[in-house]
């Protein structure tokens, strides 16, 4: 027999780095700050599953890193958002509502021809 697929954890990997970009909009922010905001969320298990994003985000130029002294402790790497990145987040909030409306539709059994064609923006970040 098969085991029960974890639907959350695929979930959760298909938007962390959407969200991961969605934070930075607002401000630049270190690896720890965005751990404990994705974990409180439960968008990711630890700070470990973190980086990795992190690394795969800088790849391909989404974000930047710097480094920045806290004056009481240690250098922090802070994480920020650039040009493509933004971008990027533009896309996908404009994609976002009809996608997850789509997807609602479509586990309730509706068929496409029952799906809406221009979807309602109430309700999300850019309404």
């Amino acid at each position: 027999m098969t085991p029960p697929a974890d639907v959350s954890a695929q979930l959760r990997k298909g938007v962390a780095e959407y969200c991961i970009l969605g934070l930075l909009s607002r401000e630049p922010m270190y690896g720890w700050q965005l751990s404990e905001t994705l974990v409180r969320a439960g968008l990711i298990a630890s700070i470990g599953t973190l980086y990795p994003v992190l690394s795969r985000l800088r790849e391909r130029g989404l974000v930047v890193s710097f480094e920045e002294s806290t004056g009481a402790g240690p250098v922090r790497k802070y994480y920020r958002l650039t040009a493509a990145g933004e971008e990027l987040l533009a896309d996908f909030r404009d994609q976002w509502p009809t996608f997850s409306l789509t997807v609602g539709a479509l586990i309730h059994g509706e068929t496409p021809d029952d799906l809406p064609t221009d979807p309602p923006l109430e309700g999300t970040p850019d309404a």
